[in-house]
């Protein structure tokens, strides 16, 4: 893969940073944590090099400084609000985030249940956390936010919530997912110090958009591609622009709010210290492209899986059409082509000789193989079968596992557990191979090869199923599929 990111030079100029925002607010910051701070993906997808895990990995050179606050948005837990990208509530996700900091030596000092509003799931929740030994804030709705700056930083506003005991100089506030209400503790927080006479700042953590690249960079387009079900919408930030005569590139949000934030900072603090929304952040990914051309190829790419998958999300009915018109707007502007990702078309030909569905992957090197569905096998299983083949050096005619162990799981399947279609899941297919390599010399040599596939692109000529999907995740290879099912049942499992 080529590179286009420094990691390490990253890692240290990010920490300088945020170590330098703390000074600035006399020892105590309060840095809002936007994204995804495990398995950041979509970074390592745009920015060849990023490592997913960097920003944990950065938060654990802080960590004897660090302390993490968790918010949920009680009405969330109330209506199991689910993360699109784990499939699960954001209620289990906050238990789930709370093992991996501790895990990675992060000290965990609360949870915050933010809009809280007595809601029974709610309440339930908070007793749960409690006997888990956590400790639990609660900050409430207040009428007329965020707009209504006298009476939120008031007593009856920001003065109502639960103050949150924090040690450190450093406290990250992180949330399962957006509208958890990230800056509305961070600055609930600032009022309570301030009453308190602590001095204290506020920061925010954004990796997109990166401010210091164009508006219409391939990287920034590739993130509002992301975010194209929340209405974000990349814009040159205007009060950047007027203070300093420099262009920034931040989103619609948080200009559109920067007002009322500006006026909330002066009235808890007698004065702002940011000019612009883009002053707030303190994100440094843009000083460390090493290659802006493998950037922008790759955010290229990512803008045409988005689109795939929205047109795949549309077409199970788990989205709105806009979205994926939304993100074919972004291709126009910058004259992105489906044909720019080769395994498109090559699983569209298979398909089209066939009369069956197929599936394509590009290699390292450029080759681009393909799978067809056969009575034994999907097309996804064959092509996998034979992306093994190829990175082992074993030869197409050998086969990885006999019909002989395929051919009873079938029957199983069909004739006793009920399945509509005999052919092979994915992690059935891997679990036959793993049992055959403890016999068979190739199916070790194959078995082997599995990391070598992370980071290869897969198309499908049609929408597979949620195991295949998943098992082609945990492999980290970026599936795309055409939005269309093999049959025209109603009903897919």
């Amino acid at each position: 893969m080529e590179i286009g990111f420094d990691n390490d030079k990253y890692l240290k100029i990010q920490s300088e940073r945020i170590h330098e925002r703390i000074s600035q607010f006399g020892g105590k910051l309060y840095l809002e944590f936007g994204g995804k701070l495990f398995d950041d993906y979509h970074a390592s997808r745009v920015l060849p090099g990023f490592h997913p895990d960097s920003k944990i990995t950065m938060l654990k050179e802080l960590k004897d400084e660090a302390e993490i606050v968790i918010v949920i948005n009680a009405a969330d837990i109330e209506k199991n609000k689910v993360r699109g990208d784990l499939g699960i509530t954001y209620d289990a996700d906050v238990l789930r985030l709370i093992d991996a900091f501790t895990s990675n030596g992060l000290y965990v000092g609360s949870v915050v249940l933010t809009r809280f509003a007595e809601q029974p799931a709610a309440v339930a929740y908070e007793k749960r956390l409690k006997a888990l030994g956590l400790r639990v804030y609660r900050h409430y709705p207040i009428a007329g936010y965020p707009s209504n700056v006298s009476l939120i930083v008031s007593d009856e506003g920001y003065g109502k919530n639960d103050y949150i005991e924090t040690t450190r100089p450093l406290v990250v506030v992180t949330a399962p997912g957006p509208g958890s209400g990230k800056m509305a503790t961070c600055l609930s927080q600032l009022y309570h110090e301030n009453k308190r006479g602590t001095k204290a700042g506020y920061a925010k953590f954004e990796t997109f958009p990166v401010w210091n690249l164009p508006l219409n960079h391939p990287v920034n387009l590739a993130y509002e591609a992301a975010t194209a079900d929340l209405d974000d919408v990349n814009m040159i930030d205007p009060w950047h622009l007027d203070a300093y005569g420099t262009m920034a590139i931040n989103y619609n949000r948080d200009v559109e709010i920067f007002p009322v934030l500006n006026a909330t900072f002066e009235k808890i603090q007698g004065e702002s210290p940011y000019k612009s929304p883009t002053d707030m952040g303190v994100n440094m990914v843009g000083f460390c492209i090493s290659n802006d051309d493998v950037c922008k190829r790759a955010s290229r790419q990512e803008i045409i899986r988005r689109y795939f998958a929205a047109r795949c999300e549309s077409r199970k009915g788990n989205q709105a059409e806009m979205i994926a018109d939304r993100i074919d707007i972004l291709m126009k502007k910058a004259a992105i082509s489906l044909y720019e990702r080769p395994v498109v078309s090559a699983a569209n030909v298979k398909a089209e000789e066939t009369g069956a569905p197929a599936a394509a992957i590009r290699m390292d090197d450029g080759a681009i193989l393909t799978g067809k569905t056969s009575q034994l096998l999907g097309a996804s299983s064959a092509m996998l079968l034979n992306a093994l083949k190829y990175l082992a050096g074993i030869d197409d005619k050998i086969n990885l596992i006999s019909p002989e162990m395929i051919i009873p799981i079938k029957e199983l399947k069909v004739n006793y557990l009920g399945s509509n279609s005999s052919l092979l899941h994915l992690n059935e297919l891997l679990i036959l191979l793993s049992i055959a390599s403890l016999s068979d010399k190739y199916a070790k040599e194959a078995i082997d090869q599995l990391p070598r596939l992370r980071g290869l692109e897969v198309h499908s000529s049609v929408i597979l199923s949620q195991i295949d999907e998943g098992v082609f995740k945990q492999l980290g290879i970026n599936l795309t599929c055409e939005p269309k099912y093999e049959t025209n049942k109603l009903y897919h499992a």
